[in-house]
C-alpha cells in the first residue's frame, strides 16, 4: 500500500496539492509513519484562489506551511468518526468545524468532503472542493 503522498499523487488530481508540499518541505513528514487524516484539497479546489494569491501563497513557506497543516489531523480519522465530531485540531494548531447534514460533511462552512476514507499505509485521505484557511492567528 502506498503512503498519503504516492497516494495523492497516483490520483492524479491532486498536482497543486504535491507542488505546495514540495514548496513547504512537507512531503518527508507526509511519508513518514504517521498515522495522518489529510484533508486534500483538489486541483478544482486551489484553482479556487485567484492566481496572484495562489502564487504568493506559493512563494511564502511559513504561510504555505500553515495552510498546509491546517489540511492534516494527527491520526487516522475515518469517515465514520468525523460525522460524530462538532470540530477537531489541526497540526497547524487550529481546529476546523465538521457539520454534518443529510450525509454530506461540510469543513468551516465552505468545503464539502467529496470523498472519503482513501485508505494510505500512514493514514487516510478525504477529499475536499475548497482550500481551507487557517484561522488568523493574534
Amino acid at each position: 500500500m502506498k503512503d498519503i503522498i504516492d497516494t495523492a499523487v497516483a490520483a492524479g488530481t491532486f498536482k497543486t496539492l504535491a507542488t505546495a508540499l514540495t514548496a513547504a518541505g512537507l512531503i518527508d513528514t507526509l511519508k513518514g509513519t504517521g498515522p495522518f487524516t489529510v484533508l486534500a484539497p483538489t486541483d478544482e479546489a486551489f484553482a479556487k484562489i485567484p492566481a496572484a494569491d495562489l502564487k504568493a501563497l506559493l512563494a511564502d513557506k511559513k504561510k504555505l506551511t500553515d495552510v498546509l497543516t491546517y489540511h492534516v489531523i494527527a491520526g487516522k480519522v475515518p469517515a465514520s468518526v468525523v460525522t460524530t465530531l462538532h470540530d477537531s485540531m489541526t497540526v497547524e494548531g487550529g481546529k476546523v468545524t465538521i457539520a454534518t447534514a443529510n450525509g454530506k460533511v461540510t469543513l468551516n462552512g465552505t468545503s464539502h468532503v467529496t470523498a472519503t476514507d482513501i485508505e494510505a499505509s500512514n493514514g487516510v485521505i478525504h477529499v475536499i472542493d475548497t482550500v481551507l484557511m487557517p484561522p488568523e492567528k493574534h
